[in-house]
């Protein structure tokens, strides 16, 4: 099937998509958007977040022909060209970026945090996250950087 998607908000078509491949897989694959992360294939790390119609979902279960016609935003659409998103630049700022495998998750599930609680407690920076998982950072640096992005007002 050929695959119609707005990303990053451009029209853009993949060809000889199976409707049952991943959304990441196209993404990273067909459509040259490294910026998600394939991790477990199974939505329990999160490395793979991105926004559909708005909402974050694990770009690895959710079926390519799921997308059709929809509204994808990756990770690298936060950015504004070569300035990076204040929540990106947090997470840079922080030292919140080590491997960086995560990295891409947690910028989107932070940004949705903030867009829709823009000063939150502890508590609701832990809950928002708690769908991505880290190996490195031991997480504090994480939720510094969300808090940093909170305080600077960036939703």
């Amino acid at each position: 099937m050929r695959l119609n998607v707005v990303i990053n908000g451009e029209n853009r078509q993949a060809d000889d998509v199976w409707e049952g491949e991943s959304l990441l897989y196209v993404l990273r694959e067909r459509l040259g958007l490294p910026g998600s992360k394939n991790a477990c294939e199974q939505g329990e790390c999160g490395s793979c977040t991105v926004y559909l119609d708005d909402v974050p979902v694990c770009a690895c279960l959710v079926a390519a022909g799921q997308a059709e016609g929809r509204a994808v935003r990756t990770v690298e659409g936060l950015a504004d060209g070569d300035t990076l998103d204040p929540v990106q630049q947090s997470f840079v700022d922080a030292g919140a970026v080590q491997c960086g495998f995560c990295t891409p998750g947690l910028v989107v599930a932070a940004h949705d945090l903030l867009n829709r609680v823009p000063d939150p407690s502890d508590e609701e920076i832990r809950e928002a996250l708690a769908g991505n998982l880290c190996r490195c950072t031991g997480y504090e640096k994480i939720l510094d950087a969300v808090r940093a992005a909170a305080k600077d007002g960036v939703a």
